[in-house]
């Protein structure tokens, strides 16, 4: 039967936790995934006000981590960002971070997801600055995601990307070869490297990762050489056209989980059956993983507490988006942004689960009504993390 991840913590999470540490926010996501939406985040009871049916509704935790909450949530981030999509095609580019750094990653998250995320907006923004590509200020989104289908490490950045950037003087400049064909992927791989190592080295210099695996000059040197020796991955998608097919598709990757319950198949003694991707065709094949292993694969890819994986460049930078923006609608001949079709992320999410909630199902004819509120109840002594430790 199938499952979900909250299911596979409680099964095999009592077994892990007596072996290993966990980190605060690996913690804080592991406490939010199990409570998600049961008594122990309170709730509320509503009565139907024609049939009277009722129903116990329970909070959801919210927890970025949580498949259960992504859905609202990247709903929500999509009506949000309707107003700032331009009328030009996007090209879609992926950054990946070579699997001999994943050592690193796992001492060291912080540093490496951003210092990639840093690299990548500087390599792109350098090549929209040359007239022999762009040659003007790009409008770019990026977003980090660290898995793969049966939740082993892969580093890597998804790019969204105007085809197109507006000049000093205001003008929109389409790019130089081609409406759809932005940056050669070659020459991006190659900067992309240069501008990580030099990070790289710069913070192994100054003492930034008193962690890192490899500990010697030797080490350090030998995975220097192996770094240069392969092309990094830098892997340019077919160019989307239209903003609303552009939003549907970034929106698949904004919110993204590591796993979503709809991929566990079942769990058993054994271990985690999970469902992956079989091919580019579309095809799927089911994976058993035991489920310490799941659990250790899985906390991997909790992110540091306060680490923004969704990042906006150039034209949708915080600092520049309300003035920049504006100029490249106009230099489009765009509309401007109509502020009362525009809608709040929380105000719409709210909305939209008002509609979802409102009717019986039942009778089809009557409303809900809030008649009692259900208060937490909070784990004690018996809370599997309670006593769990971790990295102070």
């Amino acid at each position: 039967m199938s499952a979900t991840l909250a299911e596979v913590l409680r099964t095999f999470g009592p077994a892990y936790l007596g072996q290993h540490d966990l980190s605060t926010a690996q913690a804080r996501a592991w406490r939010a995934i199990v409570a998600c939406r049961t008594p122990a985040l309170g709730g509320k009871v509503q009565q139907c006000d024609q049939c009277g049916r009722e129903q116990r509704l329970f909070h959801s935790c919210r927890n970025r981590h949580c498949p259960q909450c992504q859905s609202g949530a990247r709903d929500a981030w999509r009506q949000a960002q309707l107003a700032e999509l331009l009328p030009v095609p996007y090209c879609h580019l992926v950054f990946t971070l070579p699997h001999a750094l994943n050592s690193l990653a796992q001492f060291h998250p912080r540093w490496v997801y951003r210092t990639l995320m840093q690299c990548a907006a500087a390599t792109l923004t350098e090549f929209a600055a040359n007239p022999r590509w762009l040659g003007a200020t790009p409008a770019f989104t990026l977003v980090l995601h660290t898995w793969t289908q049966d939740l082993r490490r892969h580093i890597h950045v998804h790019a969204l990307m105007a085809c197109g950037g507006l000049d000093g003087q205001h003008q929109w400049c389409v790019p130089k070869r081609s409406p759809t064909f932005l940056f050669p992927v070659h020459a991006l791989s190659k900067v992309l490297r240069g501008k990580f190592l030099d990070a790289l080295q710069h913070a192994a210099e100054h003492g930034e990762l008193a962690l890192d695996p490899a500990r010697t000059d030797a080490d350090r040197q030998a995975r220097l050489v192996d770094l240069k020796r392969h092309d990094w991955v830098v892997y340019a998608k077919t160019p989307l056209a239209g903003p609303e097919v552009v939003l549907d598709y970034l929106s698949r990757y904004t919110h993204r989980v590591a796993i979503s319950n709809e991929r566990i198949v079942g769990i058993d003694a054994i271990g985690v059956r999970l469902r992956v991707r079989a091919d580019n065709h579309g095809g799927k094949r089911t994976v058993l993983i035991d489920g310490q292993t799941f659990i250790a694969r899985f906390l991997q890819h909790v992110l540091p507490a306060g680490f923004k994986r969704i990042r906006h460049y150039g034209l949708l930078s915080p600092a520049l988006k309300a003035e920049k923006l504006a100029a490249a609608r106009a230099a489009l001949a765009m509309p401007a942004a109509n502020e009362q079709a525009r809608e709040d992320a929380a105000a719409f999410l709210k909305r939209v689960a008002a509609i979802d909630i409102a009717c019986c199902p039942h009778c089809k004819l009557g409303q809900w009504r809030t008649t009692a509120i259900l208060p937490a109840q909070r784990a004690g002594g018996h809370d599997a993390i309670a006593n769990c430790r971790g990295p102070p």
